[in-house]
Order: C-alpha cells, then sequence, then structure tokens
C-alpha cells in the first residue's frame, strides 16, 4: 500500500512532501500525480524515454520467478533483511521485494519501476509494498537519508541517488550476473556473453559514493521445461536477437550464477576523502 511509503515519498517537481487525497498524490505547491486503480502511484513527473517489459513479457517473468527457480537469489537478500525503508530499485513483479519484507516484518517496502505491467503486480506483492512508476536513471522521487536498503537486482544502477536516499549506515546490494551465468544457453543460442569485467566496471561506477563490502557468487543448476528456457532468454539483453527457430523445444539443463555484492555509503570523511583524491 502506498500509505506506508507515503513519509518518504517527495514531489519530483518540487521534493516537496506528498499526501494523499482520494486517488491522487499532491504537494504543497500544487503539483498532482495520479495513482493507478491498480495501486500504484506515478511520480514520472514527464514522459518517459522507455516503457519496459510489455504485459506478456511480465506475464512470463511472474510464472518464471512463481516456479521458484530465482529463488536462491531471493534467499541470498534476505540474509541482509532489516527493517525501515527497503527500496526495490527495477522492482519488476515485486517478488525480490516481498521475500525481503516477510524476513523484515517491520519494514516498509517501494518499489521503482517504468513498466506498468510490472507495477500492476508489485503494488500488490506484499501488504507492506508500495510501488511507484519512476524511472531509475532521473532523481528518484524520495527524500534524503530515508532507506535503510536498497535493493538492485539485474537493473540500472544509480549511484549518486541510491547514495541520496540511503541513511549513513544503509546498505546497497547489487545482483548482476557472474561470467557462468546462463553458459548452456549462450552456447547454444549465441546469446550475448557477461563481460568478464562486468563487476569491476559496477564497483567503478558506484566508487565515488559506495565501499564495496562482501561480494559472494550463488550458483544453481536449473532443469527447465523448452518454454521456461525461452521465458529465460527473453529475461536477457538477447531477446530481441534470437531466431524464434533456434529457441528450445525440449528440457533443458541451465546455469544460474550470480554475484551479490553489499555496497556502504562512504562517510563525509570519505567522501571528502576520495574527492579530493581526483580532483
Amino acid at each position: 500500500m502506498i500509505d506506508g511509503a507515503l513519509p518518504y515519498l517527495r514531489c519530483p517537481n518540487c521534493q516537496e512532501s506528498l499526501h494523499r487525497a482520494g486517488q491522487a498524490l499532491h504537494c504543497a505547491r500544487g503539483h498532482s500525480f495520479d495513482m493507478a486503480r491498480q495501486g500504484y502511484a506515478d511520480l514520472s513527473a514527464g514522459r518517459l524515454p522507455h516503457v519496459g517489459d510489455t504485459a506478456e513479457m511480465v506475464a512470463d517473468r511472474a510464472d518464471f520467478l512463481a516456479a521458484g527457480h530465482y529463488d536462491f537469489i531471493a534467499g541470498a537478500l534476505t540474509a541482509y533483511a532489516i527493517g525501515g525503508l527497503v527500496v526495490d530499485a527495477g522492482v519488476g513483479t515485486g517478488s525480490y521485494l516481498a521475500r525481503v519484507l516477510d524476513a523484515a516484518p517491520e519494514a516498509i517496502g517501494l518499489g521503482l519501476d517504468v513498466a506498468k505491467p510490472a507495477l500492476r503486480r508489485a503494488a500488490r506483492a506484499h501488504p507492506r509494498a508500495a510501488a511507484v512508476l519512476a524511472d531509475v536513471w532521473r532523481p528518484l522521487p524520495i527524500i534524503d537519508g530515508a532507506a535503510s536498503m536498497v535493493i538492485n537486482v539485474f537493473a540500472p544502477r544509480n549511484g549518486p541517488e541510491f547514495r541520496r536516499i540511503l541513511r549513513p549506515d544503509g546498505i546497497l546490494l547489487v545482483v548482476t550476473p557472474a561470467p557462468e551465468h546462463l553458459r548452456e544457453l549462450i552456447a547454444a543460442h549465441g546469446l550475448i556473453r557477461v563481460d568478464p569485467d562486468k563487476q569491476a566496471r559496477v564497483r567503478e561506477a558506484l566508487d565515488e559514493h559506495f565501499t564495496a563490502g562482501v561480494a559472494e557468487t550463488h550458483e544453481r543448476e536449473l532443469r527447465l521445461t523448452a518454454g521456461e528456457a525461452r521465458t529465460l532468454i527473453g529475461m536477457t539483453p538477447s531477446a530481441r536477437h534470437v531466431p524464434v527457430a533456434g529457441l528450445p523445444t525440449t528440457d533443458v539443463m541451465v546455469t544460474a550464477a550470480v554475484q551479490v555484492t553489499a555496497y556502504h555509503p562512504h562517510t563525509e570523511r570519505s567522501t571528502s576523502s576520495h574527492s579530493g583524491g581526483l580532483s
């Protein structure tokens, strides 16, 4: 529900606090934002450059996740679960956020995404979860220092904004594919390979605002039906480049491997020292 997250939200136009009146959110300066009947709020503040996944893609992904294939990723995230505001940047269907909230009974969840079909599901994913239409690449409609945790699973990373919305003692959990991820499908169907330097590039991109802490690789062997394998291919950057005729038609065994890295915000002292070193 949006009400639990409302104290942490701000107007995307003027950064004033928001209050709810019926099916809309308002700020003191008169800006108004509609809430969809499915429960999510539109705080995009203008046309978005992209709209994310289609309803069909979201349905396929929801079925794939409901089958438990990526439960090991959710389990890795719940190991860090804490109270306070948990923000899922790139929330998708809300499955990972829901699992974290289950593990932290006093936490409030807030999922951000650009895909309306995903947000319709995320808004109903958990009684303590709110969903907001917002572009992760833009300034986030969240007040400074609101979040105890930000989770980011296979989604864009906005380092400056993640740092701004996190408490000084907060944590950012980033999930990225490991080099072995989907190696069987990559070999059989010519999918884009995971960059072996991806982890280093992610750390470099976040380095100005965060210190990398524990990094753990989690790997599972998945037995997938042909339909599930096709869905999984559709969840990769190669989705639009794989010929339909070449998609799996029988059950397959697939390696799923991800790295979960915990990042900690720089303190004011370390931020100043880091910035000085770059000047």
